[in-house]
């Protein structure tokens, strides 16, 4: 992609999803990631009802009564996107690819995090870490990240989500809300570091898939590739067999990832590349809000 265009197809995404996270997400992204944690603020005298865990000892043994401590939250977060740039995600038979969307929900959860002072940083991952954009403020850092979203050229083709997450809990120390974004088409298992990770950060996964993965079209015989390995291979699509045999694959390999998540405490939404986005974001935002 030559420079003008990358830099108008920027601009493009900017205009998009900056207004989503302007118009559409305002305060719903703010209730539905909260701050990464409660800092003590002030003391006041015990209320019936009041969590006895927060007694303040030290002041309940000076005024021979018992006082509480206050907390507030504290608001600014580190957001960290764990973008897949596999090969897979080159991949779209519809209104878009996968990796296009991706770019699209990554850059509007990008804005709605500047939008309440949050800083953002990105790590793009295959099997190996590709790059990593430590977290900062700005418009121009997020604007630098959907220009690399848009013209990043990974090293490998394989995916390993367990790799990223624990990379993530590597570099950053303090908790963070993280948003793995990928087609999940991974075939190391990865609940173990998923959930290790989720015990420090907040993970949070969005799927972005292509509705012929979970059903073939009747076209006759065609070759498919895999994006990941380089193999190659022919299908006869008029076969009904063939084509029940390719949903049934689908849904034992969602139900395999939605038992992963939810083993891991991790919420997460799917969507499919000619859906709207905006209606699965919203739908993540309210189960949290």
């Amino acid at each position: 992609m030559e420079t003008s265009d990358i830099l108008k197809r920027v601009r493009q995404i900017e205009i998009k999803t900056r207004g989503l996270s302007n118009n559409i997400f305002a305060g719903e992204y703010h209730s539905a990631f909260k701050g990464r944690g409660m800092a003590f603020s002030e003391v006041r005298e015990y209320q019936y009802g009041d969590d006895i865990r927060d007694i303040e000892w030290n002041v309940t043994a000076r005024f021979n009564k018992p006082y509480i401590k206050v907390f507030e939250e504290e608001r600014e977060l580190t957001v960290m996107l764990l973008v897949d740039v596999s090969g897979s995600l080159n991949f779209g038979t519809s209104v878009q690819m996968k990796r296009d969307m991706v770019t699209e929900i990554a850059a509007t959860l990008a804005f709605s995090a500047i939008q309440n002072n949050d800083k953002i940083g990105v790590i793009f991952f295959s099997d190996k870490i590709e790059k990593f954009i430590p977290p900062k403020k700005g418009r121009k850092h997020i604007l630098f990240i959907i220009r690399e979203l848009l013209d990043f050229k990974p090293e490998s083709q394989k995916t390993d989500i367990g790799y990223a997450v624990e990379y993530l809990s590597q570099v950053i120390k303090r908790r963070c809300t993280a948003f793995v974004l990928s087609d999940f088409m991974c075939s190391k298992d990865f609940r173990t570091p998923l959930t290790v990770a989720n015990r420090k950060h907040d993970v949070v996964a969005i799927q972005v898939y292509d509705r012929r993965i979970e059903e073939l079209p009747n076209v006759g015989l065609i070759k498919v590739r895999d994006a990941e390995s380089g193999f190659e291979r022919y299908l006869d699509t008029s076969s009904r067999e063939v084509r029940n045999a390719q949903a049934a694959w689908w849904r034992e390999r969602q139900n395999t990832l939605r038992d992963t998540l939810t083993r891991s405490n991790v919420d997460s939404v799917s969507v499919r590349t000619d859906q709207d986005y905006v209606v699965a974001l919203r739908s993540l935002f309210a189960q949290r809000g």
